[in-house]
């Protein structure tokens, strides 16, 4: 009740999978101050892991609802539907490039809707440079995020599956926001085993309360942009306790070979 309560009227009874809703939440992120400068903040922490040592293209996937090309007009955008003015259309597990061309493949919110994530990581093996790193900004498990995501959330939350898989359906509303960290958490011996060549680097913990506040894509505002800076000094405060608190995680993998 009280999730229907707080919905956002814009996303109310539309359909995950179509390319207008995809518009829609570009529309939201835009248009909510406060949830933009969450995602400016997520941009700039991923340009900070392009690497500036190995030459290749920098691919962003899932660009459809968000705006990161004008933060960086030399990333290629893509997404697995049409949306105008992407670069390319795409499905991440058959990436349309050449062996050992991407030097960075960046992503937010993106690995916890891949139906064949092994695919995925099959796929960037053999098109990212040794050197080269996939960085992604993902949902993560922790006590509170449960909690958010049970019952405040519009994508399933399932951190018991055992295989890497996920239910079908579209290309947005299969999902499992519990996926990065089942993979990159509970599994993490099981994704270096079947994967070495890339190197876990980094599992940065972040964003206990702003993202929630904000309302995300799917819910109404529930601070005012001037609030920002006090919740982000309340996140800061609490940084030693993300681990029961985060919401996300950045999560940066290396290709050493």
């Amino acid at each position: 009740m009280i999730k229907n309560l707080l919905t956002h009227p814009l996303t109310r009874g539309r359909d995950l999978d179509s390319p207008e809703i995809t518009q829609i939440h570009k529309k939201i992120i835009t248009s909510k101050p406060f949830l933009k400068r969450i995602y400016l903040e997520w941009y700039k922490e991923l340009l900070t892991e392009i690497p500036l040592n190995v030459e290749g293209d920098v691919l962003e996937l899932g660009s459809g609802g968000g705006f990161f090309k004008k933060i960086f007009s030399d990333v290629i955008s893509s997404d697995v539907i049409f949306i105008p003015r992407l670069d390319v259309i795409l499905d991440a597990c058959h990436l349309p490039f050449s062996n050992n061309i991407i030097r960075a493949i960046l992503m937010t919110n993106v690995t916890h809707h891949l139906n064949h994530v092994e695919s995925f990581f099959q796929e960037a093996t053999r098109c990212v440079v040794p050197g080269g790193v996939i960085a992604m900004i993902e949902p993560w498990v922790t006590s509170w995020s449960r909690i958010v995501y049970s019952y405040f959330h519009h994508e399933l939350f399932n951190s018991d599956i055992q295989d890497w898989l996920i239910p079908q359906g579209g290309p947005l509303s299969s999902a499992n926001s519990a996926l990065p960290w089942i993979i990159f958490g509970r599994d993490r011996e099981k994704f270096n085993s079947l994967f070495p060549e890339w190197e876990i680097q980094k599992v940065e913990l972040m964003m206990g309360f702003r993202y929630f506040v904000s309302g995300g894509v799917s819910l109404r505002s529930l601070m005012p942009i001037w609030s920002y800076k006090l919740w982000k000094s309340i996140e800061e405060g609490l940084q030693s306790h993300m681990d029961r608190l985060a919401m996300f995680a950045k999560i940066v993998i290396k290709r050493n070979f």
